[in-house]
């Protein structure tokens, strides 16, 4: 059994953050100490290391606990469940994408067009699209 602490270290986390995933049902220790201390089993650290995967790939709390009931109900879900929710990450992450070109491609046209001397700032075109109503 590990205390909190050693399960922050076996995992990555913090233990606020152990204490926000209990709180909300997503990795609940197995057994409490008589004082009350949280202790976790391999188990419960398998489980801690898989949110923490799908947290890395971007999976939303709301996604991660579909998951985590797909992966406690292996013979009743189908693979097609999970294809599902890596379906949608995909879509949200190609729009994300999408967005930051736009932005990307916004920043370089203030950047291409900036003398970018040593003179004063009065008259620098970036902070004067900036400072537009019509933005940049």
């Amino acid at each position: 059994m590990f205390r909190i602490k050693q399960a922050a270290t076996l995992t990555g986390f913090s233990i606020d953050t152990l204490r926000f995933y209990d709180k909300q049902g997503l990795a609940v220790p197995s057994h409490r100490s008589p004082n009350g201390y949280r202790l976790y089993n391999e188990d419960d650290i398998a489980r801690l290391r898989f949110i923490k995967r799908a947290k890395a790939l971007g999976f939303s709390l709301e996604s991660v606990r579909e998951l985590l009931d797909i992966r406690l109900q292996k013979d009743q879900k189908s693979c097609d469940d999970v294809k599902a929710l890596t379906a949608e990450k995909l879509i949200e992450i190609d729009q994300r994408m999408a967005d930051l070109n736009q932005m990307r491609q916004a920043v370089k046209r203030l950047h291409d067009n900036c003398c970018g001397g040593s003179e004063s700032a009065v008259q620098c075109t970036i902070l004067q699209a900036l400072d537009s109503v019509q933005g940049v």
